[in-house]
């Protein structure tokens, strides 16, 4: 099955901006998650990659995830 186009067209700073500006509590951790939501890392870092991308990053030596399935 093919993945829908929205799920590899990316997002604009803008667009992430203005999505993030809707959550009502301004104060929620954002997290990263690589599989399909499953587990998320903490953003430890914005930051800029070749000028043409921004990048969510995770700076811990040991990653602490959260396993969100398990979560009742």
């Amino acid at each position: 099955m093919k993945n829908p186009d929205w799920t590899s067209k990316g997002k604009t700073v803008a667009d992430l901006a203005k999505e993030l500006l809707s959550f009502e509590d301004q104060e929620m951790e954002v997290r990263i998650s690589l599989d399909g939501g499953d587990t998320s890392l903490p953003v430890s870092l914005v930051g800029k990659s070749n000028r043409k991308y921004a990048v969510l990053i995770n700076c811990q030596d040991i990653p602490t995830p959260i396993r969100h399935r398990d979560e009742t």
